[in-house]
Parts: structure tokens; C-alpha cells; sequence
């Protein structure tokens, strides 16, 4: 059976990438994909741990000459961000990645390609697998759940891990070097709702509302590129049309991933026919302003508006909607602070990513990332506030602390000097505004730890527009084999 990255170079990087996309690795569902590097590790005759977190952990001996060489821990993530174009028929749960090469760049059609973090991880089996590739003792963590909570770097027990250098390949931009990243947290508002029955239902029109065109995006990556949020647009759309006209909300829903900047956004909603033409009117007045403020950050944004056959038993009371609508409109997203100290930098956000109407309740998931606890602590606060103001309940979990930058770092220094060596050029040193596990590897290892992040270019992370550079890939993938070298 011919393979769709055949003779794509590095070869083995992407003979191991197009094997990995044909296994489900959604986030809390990487069983099969634990499963399968366990195996991996088993097959090749290397000491493999795999822990009940489904983190896995397989070593390998120091190349002749590299024996006695300190430990290096490569590390990623073996789950992915499973998104998907709404016309677009994929189960994640059964169905491969349809993966697609156009040029330098490679995706998937119609989802997410998950080449975050998914080239991590077949570059760390392709050097697992390699027979020509000079390295020290090799520690490979592949960690579970990093993009919905970082559980599996919670779970893993440090007693398994035995490095002191530690290379995270978790970053989508080639030539820069990760040594700082922003802590986070997930919030979740719960709004109590009551239900009321539509008198003489049959004098009501049922109709939709959906965002369509929104770009999305990565909620710590693109967070400062002024991309519509679809939640934020639904909640805006339907405040200000109860100023014009009446109408019932039946449901209302958005998102599906907290890190993920929402993209699509649906209500439902219940009108008198003497209120159709001032709804139609005033929603396509709100599209044409909301598309005027978004036409450079999202140009093809579009508001769906569709008459609705089947009718709604129940709707929301008026003081529900109220307490609902407050919440979406006063709850922060968004950048809420710039660093003082790193130009361009990211210091503080918060992202409203998942919305979604229950039987008793409306549920609103947030993402808060910052570089400093203490600005993460003021948004919590924020909207753990605005949850009493509408009489609802407030909670966190996912918590996990940011990586600090460490003023000596050897890793660092290897990875400069190489760069310099390889490209002629100067290793750009940075910070991020994104979670990576290093912030908990840190915290767990203790100080002694020496780190650093860095990856190939890729563009639309969590979005179906994900794409990897091919040629990037490559470079980078030359790269790390020459930084193993000079560890000796």
C-alpha cells in the first residue's frame, strides 16, 4: 500500500508522523496511542515504562564514544487538539488523518493535522529507531493530556526520570528557542437556568444564528491577533437585538476547547412573526459592524441566519437569558496585559472557549494563561465574581505553573552555538505566552533541571488550517541531531 509521505524527507520523521496520524490521540482518549509507543519501545529491545497516567518512557544507551555522557531527556506530547470543519464528516475516535501535501507544507483535510505535537513524537522514534545518529543516554518522555490540562506531566512520578537536560520539542517556530512560558488554569461557570413553555407555540418562528469564517486558533499563539471569538459574538449578536425586538433564546452554544479560540458559535432563538423583519434587519446591521472591526484579523467572518422547522417545547425566562447574556458580555477575553520586561510578549489572558446549554444550566470554560501568578489569580477573580453577580457557581482546576527563565543554562548554550554552526545566523532566545510542561517539570525535577523548547514552523495550530513546513521539519530535525552530537 503506497504511503502519502513516501520519500518526504527526513523519511523516518514522517514514515513515524503518517503512522501516529492513523491512531485516535484526541485529548483523554490516547490509549491506543500510549499503547502503540509502548509496543514501539518493547519492538526495538528498549527499557519502556508505561506509567498509569499513559505517559511513556523509553531510554536508550549512549552511541559508542557517548557512554559516560549526561542523560538527555527528549520530550513531547503524544495527544492532540481534534477539530474539525463543520461540513467536514471525520470521527476522531476511528478515522485516520487524511493527510495532504501541497508544496512545503503538509495538513489534513477538513481537521486538525496534530502535528502538534505529533512531530515530536515521530521525531523521537525516528531517532529511537536510528542506527547512525551520535547521541548520549537518551530518556524519551512522551506525556499525556498536555492540551486539556497537562495531566500526564502532573501524574508522572520523578522517580521515573533520571536526566538533568531536558529538550522539549512543543515550539511552532523555527529559529527561536523557547527558555520562559506562561503558567494557566481552566475556569468554569455554572449559571442555574429556568425553563418556560411557549404560549400558543405555533404563533412563533424558530431561528438560528451561527458564526461562520472565523479563523480561530491556538488560545495562548494567536490569543494577541485580534481574532473574533465566536462565544463573545454569539452573546454580543443577541444583547443587542433584545434592545429592537423580542424573542426567546432556546439554546445557546459555542466551542469546543478551551485552548482553542472558538470559532463556531450557534443560538437558537423563538420570535412572533411580527418581529421577523426588525430580527433580520438588526442581526445583518450587527454583522456588517462586527465585519468592519474584524476585516483584517478575521476577513471572512459571516453571521448564518436560518429558519428552523422543528419548534422548542421550552425556552429560557427573560431572567435567565439576562443572567446568561451578563455573563458572556462581562466575563475578560482576550489579552488583558502586555510584558514590560519582553517587547511583543504576551503577559496575561483569558480565553472564553466552550459554552454550552444543559438541561439545568448554561456552562462557561475558560482558559486563563500568565506569565506572573498573581495577574492569573486577578482574572480567577474576576470571573469568579461575575458567577456570584449572576447567581452562579465557580470553579478551577488544571492548574499548572509557568517556567521561569534560568539566567545559566549549558542546553542553551549548546543549542546557540550549533545553530550558529548550522545556519550562520543567531539563535533568537524567547519567551512564551502558551503553556508548556516545562513550568511543571521544573517544579517537579527541582531546579536542577536544564531546558529548552523549540520545533518546526507551523501555522494555524488547533484549527482544521493547521500546516506544517516540510522543509522546516527537516532543518529542525538536523538540527537536534547535531545538538545530541556535541552532548558528550
Amino acid at each position: 500500500m503506497s504511503r502519502r509521505l513516501e520519500n518526504i524527507k527526513p523519511e523516518r520523521v514522517f514514515y513515524y508522523f503518517e503512522e501516529i496520524s492513523k491512531i485516535p490521540r484526541c485529548s483523554f482518549h490516547e490509549e491506543k496511542i500510549s499503547n502503540y509507543l509502548a509496543e514501539f519501545g518493547k519492538r526495538q529491545g528498549l527499557e519502556t515504562i508505561q506509567d498509569e497516567s499513559l505517559n511513556v518512557i523509553i531510554r536508550k544507551p549512549g552511541t559508542p564514544g557517548y557512554e559516560n555522557s549526561p542523560t538527555v531527556i527528549l520530550q513531547g506530547h503524544m495527544d492532540m487538539v481534534c477539530e474539525k470543519e463543520d461540513s467536514y464528516e471525520h470521527d476522531f475516535s476511528k478515522d485516520p488523518l487524511d493527510l495532504k501535501v501541497e508544496g512545503d507544507f503538509l495538513s489534513a483535510e477538513g481537521t486538525t493535522l496534530g502535528a502538534d505535537n505529533g512531530i515530536a513524537v515521530a521525531m523521537c522514534l525516528a531517532i529511537l529507531e536510528s542506527k547512525d545518529i551520535s547521541h548520549p543516554p537518551l530518556e524519551v518522555l512522551i506525556t499525556s493530556n498536555e492540551e486539556s490540562g497537562m495531566d500526564g506531566a502532573k501524574g508522572l512520578d520523578p522517580k521515573n526520570i533520571n536526566g538533568k537536560i531536558l529538550i522539549n520539542i512543543d515550539s511552532e517556530e523555527e529559529g527561536k528557542a523557547l527558555v520562559s512560558c506562561a503558567g494557566g488554569e481552566r475556569d468554569l461557570v455554572t449559571i442555574p437556568i429556568q425553563w418556560q413553555s411557549l404560549d400558543n407555540k405555533e404563533d412563533y418562528m424558530m431561528y438560528s444564528i451561527k458564526t461562520s469564517g472565523l479563523q480561530g486558533g491556538h488560545s495562548g499563539m494567536e490569543i494577541d491577533k485580534g481574532r473574533g471569538n465566536a462565544n463573545k459574538i454569539i452573546a454580543r449578536v443577541l444583547a443587542f437585538i433584545k434592545n429592537e425586538c423580542d424573542f426567546k433564546l432556546a439554546s445557546i452554544e459555542g466551542g469546543s476547547k478551551t485552548n482553542a479560540i472558538p470559532r463556531n458559535g450557534l443560538a437558537l432563538v423563538a420570535l412572533q412573526r411580527e418581529d421577523e423583519e426588525s430580527f433580520l434587519r438588526e442581526v445583518k446591521k450587527l454583522e456588517g459592524q462586527i465585519q468592519n472591526e474584524l476585516k483584517v484579523a478575521d476577513p471572512d467572518f459571516e453571521l448564518a441566519v436560518e429558519k428552523v422547522k422543528n419548534k422548542v417545547e421550552k425556552v429560557f425566562t427573560d431572567d435567565s437569558f439576562n443572567r446568561v447574556i451578563a455573563a458572556l458580555t462581562l466575563i475578560p477575553t482576550g489579552v488583558q496585559s502586555m510584558s514590560m520586561d519582553m517587547e511583543g510578549l504576551v503577559e496575561s489572558s483569558n480565553n472564553m472557549g466552550i459554552v454550552k446549554t444543559k438541561d439545568d444550566a448554561v456552562t462557561i470554560e475558560s482558559a486563563i494563561r500568565s506569565s506572573h501568578q498573581s495577574l492569573k489569580a486577578n482574572i480567577s477573580m474576576k470571573i469568579r465574581i461575575i458567577a456570584n453577580m449572576v447567581n452562579g457557581k465557580w470553579e478551577s482546576h488544571g492548574a499548572y505553573p509557568a517556567w521561569e527563565l534560568k539566567e545559566k543554562s549549558d542546553i542553551r548554550n549548546i543549542f546557540k552555538k550549533v545553530y550558529k554552526e548550522q545556519f550562520g545566523k543567531e539563535l533568537e532566545i524567547a519567551a512564551i505566552h502558551a503553556g508548556l510542561e516545562c513550568g511543571l517539570f521544573a517544579e517537579k525535577f527541582g531546579g536542577g533541571i536544564d531546558m529548552i523548547s523549540f520545533g518546526p514552523n507551523m501555522y494555524g495550530v488547533h484549527s482544521p488550517q493547521e500546516k506544517l513546513s516540510i522543509s522546516s521539519t527537516q532543518r529542525t530535525y538536523e538540527l537536534l541531531s547535531n545538538v545530541l552530537k556535541e552532548i558528550k
